[in-house]
């Protein structure tokens, strides 16, 4: 045996007899069990202190060291810094006023719930300073506050392989109208969107915003995605949440911003070609509108190589953003296609898109 894997067959031995011992071990004892000198245990003491919740007692004028509770608890037990981590998470989801955020803060009770006495003193101090100075950055974006016992009644869908029922009010509805669908997925961002599909229907799935259902409940038609299903896949087909068609995107990065780029996911299936200083990004989606709008934050550094019909696009967003630096008249002739709403609405959609089903699922 090397003297290294010895030194660390002679840790681990150490670390087994702290935690055994009933009573503790003081240096000298450490010492003769492992056949090394008092300083060398000493410094493996100072080791194990690092790692584990080492108890220090007097007995008889002699100090005694023990490793507190079961030995597994030491790989278990949180550090300040997961549980700071855990704690700004609850904070931005209840801000936003997410679905998942009593989840969450419940998850929070619990870690901290599970803390003993000695290891709360332990990380009091740090986790007050990490607390205190760390946060989760929130975005601007809609507010969609959604029921936490609706989430609850999609997951128990989820989990008996039952259909999901409940009413829907679609974006410009006057009333809600009644929906069964079978749950293919849950999609968690400052809008929660319930991805379904209806029974025995080959239209394919579609997202339902969930701050728009009531009476949800999970039905008594069985219903689950097949096994091939991939949610992961699924979303990759659109550039945000609209569903429409896909288009092979190609995008030219400009010098200036190629740094920055290569660093950025446009999409997870981007290919990413080097064009002399400049290079070419390229990735196959739908959302056209959410792609154009994101390519404002560029300032121009990245230009729209195809499709046709995303500089189409563009051309629109471009002149309905031109009305924020001029008053609206009242008999100005709309400049977009697209409804005026929230990019991150699945029933802002273009009327081809309509024409495919979504409009009349959601």
């Amino acid at each position: 045996m090397s003297d290294r894997m010895g030194k660390m067959s002679r840790m681990l031995a150490l670390v087994h007899l702290l935690a055994d011992a009933v009573e503790g071990l003081t240096l000298d004892e450490m010492a003769a069990a492992l056949g090394v000198n008092r300083r060398t245990a000493e410094r493996m003491r100072d080791v194990i202190a690092a790692n584990f919740d080492l108890e220090e007692r007097t007995d008889d004028r002699h100090k005694r060291f023990r490793i507190a509770g079961a030995l597994r608890r030491a790989y278990t037990r949180p550090s300040a810094t997961e549980v700071a981590a855990l704690q700004a998470e609850v904070e931005a989801r209840t801000a936003e006023q997410a679905s998942r955020a009593t989840l969450l803060a419940s998850l929070l009770q619990k870690v901290k719930g599970a803390l003993d006495d000695r290891e709360k003193r332990r990380i009091e101090p740090d986790l007050d300073a990490l607390v205190r100075l760390q946060r989760t950055r929130i975005v601007a974006g809609p507010l969609a506050p959604a029921n936490p016992e609706a989430l609850a009644q999609v997951q128990q869908a989820i989990l008996t392989a039952q259909c999901l029922e409940f009413d829907y009010r679609a974006d410009g509805a006057s009333e809600p109208a009644w929906r069964r669908i079978v749950v293919y997925g849950l999609i968690h961002g400052p809008v929660t969107y319930v991805v379904g599909k209806l029974p025995a229907h080959d239209r394919p799935p579609v997202p339902f915003r969930l701050d728009r259902m009531t009476n949800v409940r999970a039905g008594e038609a069985v219903g689950c995605p097949p096994d091939d299903w991939d949610l992961d896949a699924w979303q990759q087909q659109s550039f945000g949440i609209w569903r429409e068609a896909d288009h092979d995107i190609v995008l030219r990065v400009a010098p200036a911003s190629a740094a920055q780029a290569r660093a950025w996911r446009f999409h997870p299936a981007q290919v990413i070609e080097a064009d002399g200083d400049a290079f070419i990004v390229r990735f196959r989606a739908g959302g056209l509108r959410e792609i154009a709008e994101h390519l404002f934050t560029w300032g121009g550094d990245v230009t729209i190589e195809a499709p046709e019909a995303l500089r189409d696009v563009m051309r629109e967003r471009l002149a309905a953003a031109a009305a924020a630096l001029r008053p609206i008249l009242s008999d100005e002739a709309p400049t977009s296609d697209y409804p005026d709403r929230s990019a991150s609405s699945p029933d802002s959609l273009t009327p081809h898109i309509a024409r495919e089903g979504h409009r009349s699922l959601s």
